[in-house]
């Protein structure tokens, strides 16, 4: 069973950490990765498999919203320029939202691998 406190906790660490981590491009990332996921593992507890699973969660969710919302960002920038920019700034943001995708991936397995440390460490 999901435990989805968990999960938001280790989002929200995510999330925080991702802002701070903005002065360290690449390292502050994988490094907010590590941390959420951690700590929805140590959280959820259980197993290596529960900790692997609440810690992708984590993950996941950080990474799929982050491009999200650089996507919506980016869209709603070009919108200000015209036709042209609004068209413009949505292939732009969706290709932003591609990369944050790939980004996700990377990070929920970061996450994953951290959450079951964290729930090894939580029993």
């Amino acid at each position: 069973m999901t435990d989805w406190q968990a999960v938001f906790v280790g989002f929200v660490v995510i999330t925080v950490g991702g802002i701070v981590g903005l002065a360290f491009p690449g390292l502050g990332q994988l490094t907010a990765g590590l941390l959420g996921g951690f700590v929805a593992g140590y959280l959820a507890g259980g197993s290596l498999a529960s900790g692997f699973w609440h810690g992708l969660l984590a993950g996941a969710l950080g990474g799929l919203i982050g491009g999200l919302l650089v996507w919506v960002a980016v869209s709603v920038v070009g919108l200000t320029l015209g036709p042209v920019g609004a068209g413009l700034g949505t292939v732009v943001g969706a290709s932003i939202f591609v990369v944050a995708a790939v980004v996700a991936i990377i990070m929920a397995l970061e996450s994953a691998i951290a959450g079951a440390v964290g729930a090894a460490l939580s029993n």
